[in-house]
């Protein structure tokens, strides 16, 4: 017996210091000797009779947490006939209950088999296993199988080539382009295996607004040498691309769609680039939005540039993904209905292999949108679902904010295309419309720091997220109460406790935040609260537009009366929002324009609920810190501290966004704060002095 091995992991188990660097992989040593002995019972050996690399991933994961958990060496071996306590990876591409991707895990008579289709079936069954052991599940008669819901399950990294991150807020990239592709940083791995752990099977690794310069010769060999470390963990690597490249790096005089040189040039390029990367995964594509180039600019449309890469990539089995996150600089019009007016014709003219990618809804990741209008309503073109990780609107690195919530309810709406129970979970996973490409991407909150997202307990979004993308039935509780057993503490009172607090994070954001359907997607500091802005280089880049606090009320009025954005939904829905007597109070000022002396369904006026939500969401957040007070004995000390900073951070800026609305409302309203709140201490123009700060250069 190697005793050195053996103390070595006791030893760092009993270590407690945790940044936060090892997520939710953190196979420390089970202290309940009685469950070590029963899982260990069935973990004698790992077999495998296979050196390809994906399913040497999976043994070696599987080694690694084993040893870890139950704290003495599990070897790898190639045959254990006749001995039982083995587990035993193998590959059955004839398993008709699993799609590719799916696992089997069976325990019968202390032997556990994990059989997948595919080798990436197997790597996510060890997985599966393993989240199965550190969330203390017993293993007796053990019997799990599961496949993916969605086939391409990605992250979307906004990161860029100076390092910096657009709309992150964990430090810079993770991606260190200048040491590339001479030094593997050995984060890379890391990064790979916390996504397939979740089943993540593809990463975009640069901003959607790209640079060319990742279509260069220089830049695709960098790409390619973090395509081979992810290639053992399954998972695809894709680039965002610059659609004027035939331009600026080509040498062409267009980028023009239609024009044969320029088709050409791309199919030049897809072929260079499978030779560097023969598993490349394809082209995310943002054109024609924010300032961005696009077919638009050549008098063609977007089925027409998609298509132009489709083509290019057809031959190597890639695909492209083009975002319908577009809207023009329209002060009359309304920015809801943009993405659905462009792309609602163009369904059934998009080739096979493009995927259209749409946000969760209509505006841009606000704290509470009503689900997307697009889904539901393109039934011949392949719809992807687009979440946000990052909190760009969600107080940053510095307001805990668990975002499960905000993904389930945009999957469990209703869209009502093919009658009640058509949600958007099922138009994504392609159920629906019989899609045969179906996607889901999340935009990634990870960076530099150590503990990867900033927020340490941010870390349970990209969690989530993945859970999530491959099972969207999964309960956001259930979600959140596997990540902190995981990742905080298995004392199953202060699991509970930690799993209350985030489930309960997210609609405290929005009280102090965005009460009633409030939206915000002004320009300039995302971070401070502005509702007073009203000048920008576009109209749809204030918040004006969207609060549209008057003298009689606030909200934007989209029934026939204003914008009439609620047409670009079925019926049904148009009948639940349509009316403010009966519009659900989230989603209220999303969809009317009410006055503030109108009295809602909870008894108080406009004016009273809307102060009632601003001051009982920043009271919270003092409740908030009270609540992981009380879990300090069971939380690492380094994980506990930077926790509880934070909170004190947040109490001070929600009562900050508390402030700011209130005394800018009341200018419009004219009505006195209720009882039994008190009026801010600082004024408006003390507010605002505190956002301008953030406007220096």
């Amino acid at each position: 017996m190697n005793y050195k091995v053996i103390f070595l992991f006791l030893f760092s188990t009993l270590c407690r210091a945790d940044d936060g660097y090892r997520l939710w992989l953190k196979y420390d040593l089970i202290k309940d000797a009685g469950q070590r002995a029963s899982y260990a019972r069935s973990a004698q050996l790992i077999v495998l009779n296979s050196t390809r690399p994906v399913l040497k991933t999976a043994a070696e994961e599987l080694q690694t947490g084993l040893q870890g958990l139950l704290g003495k060496p599990i070897p790898i071996v190639a045959s254990a006939a006749g001995k039982t306590g083995s587990i035993i990876l193998t590959v059955n591409p004839g398993q008709p209950q699993l799609n590719d991707e799916g696992y089997q895990i069976l325990n019968r008579r202390n032997t556990i088999t994990i059989t997948g289709k595919t080798d990436s079936g197997v790597l996510y069954g060890v997985f599966a296993l393993l989240r199965h052991l550190q969330t203390r599940q017993s293993i007796a008669q053990l019997s799990l199988t599961s496949s993916p819901k969605i086939q391409h399950r990605m992250l979307n990294h906004w990161d860029n080539t100076d390092a910096s991150i657009e709309r992150g807020y964990a430090g810079e990239s993770l991606w260190k382009w200048y040491e590339l592709p001479e030094r593997i940083d050995p984060r890379y791995r890391e990064y790979a295996r916390a996504n397939a752990s979740i089943g993540i099977n593809g990463t975009v690794v640069n901003n959607v607004n790209a640079s060319s310069r990742f279509l260069t010769a220089e830049y695709l060999q960098k790409v390619a040498s973090l395509a081979n470390v992810f290639r053992p963990y399954g998972i695809k690597i894709y680039l965002s691309v610059y659609f004027p490249a035939p331009k600026t790096i080509g040498g062409l005089k267009t980028a023009d769609p239609l024009d044969p040189e320029v088709n050409q040039w791309w199919t030049d390029k897809a072929n260079e680039i499978y030779k560097l990367i023969p598993d490349f995964g394809g082209f995310l594509v943002k054109a024609n939005s924010e300032g961005q180039p696009g077919p638009q600019d050549y008098g063609r449309n977007h089925a027409d540039g998609a298509n132009m890469l489709a083509k290019a990539l057809a031959p190597h089995k890639g695909i492209v993904i083009w975002r319908a996150f577009v809207y023009k600089a329209d002060g009359k019009a309304d920015r809801f209905k943009a993405a659905y007016d462009e792309f609602k014709p163009l369904d059934g003219q998009f080739e096979k292999n493009v995927i259209v990618q749409v946000k969760n809804g209509p505006i841009d990741f606000q704290p509470r949108e009503p689900f997307s209008p697009i889904f539901g309503t393109m039934p011949q073109t392949p719809l992807g679902m687009e979440f946000q990780l990052t909190q760009e609107y969600l107080g940053f690195a510095t307001h805990l904010v668990y975002e499960a919530p905000i993904f389930k309810e945009c999957l469990e709406s209703d869209t009502y295309v093919g009658g009640k129970g058509s949600t958007v979970a099922k138009v994504i996973d392609g159920s629906l419309h019989e899609y045969k490409l179906t996607a889901i991407a999340g935009v990634a909150n990870t960076g530099s720091d150590r503990n990867w997202t900033g927020h340490p307990l941010a870390q349970a979004n990209w969690y989530a997220f993945g859970r999530l993308a491959w099972d969207h039935t999964l309960s956001a509780e259930a979600l959140a109460n596997e990540w902190v057993t995981m990742t905080l503490t298995t004392e199953p009172t202060s699991a509970k406790t930690v799993t209350d607090l985030l489930l309960k994070s997210r609609e405290i954001y929005v009280n102090y935040n965005t009460p009633l359907g409030l939206s915000r997607p002004w320009t300039g500091v995302h971070f401070a609260p502005e509702p007073w802005q009203n000048r920008s280089s576009r109209p749809d880049w204030t918040a004006v537009y969207y609060h549209r606090a008057d003298s009689v009320g606030l909200g934007f009025d989209r029934t026939v009366k204003g914008s009439h954005a609620l047409a670009q939904y079925r019926p049904e829905v148009q009948r639940q929002w349509s009316n403010p007597e009966t519009c659900p109070l989230p989603y209220l000022l999303w969809f009317h324009h009410i006055a503030w002396t109108k009295k809602l369904s909870t008894g108080r006026t406009l004016w009273d609920e809307l102060c009632s939500r601003f001051y009982s969401g920043a009271d919270s957040v003092g409740a908030m810190q009270k609540q992981w007070a009380s879990v300090k004995k069971d939380i690492d000390p380094e994980t506990f501290a930077n926790v509880a900073g934070r909170l004190v951070t947040q109490q001070k800026e929600a009562l900050w966004w508390r402030d700011a609305w209130v005394l800018y409302l009341q200018e419009f309203s004219k009505q006195p704060i209720p009882a039994p709140f008190k009026k801010p201490e600082r004024s408006l123009k003390e507010v605002k002095e505190l956002v301008e700060i953030y406007q220096l250069r």
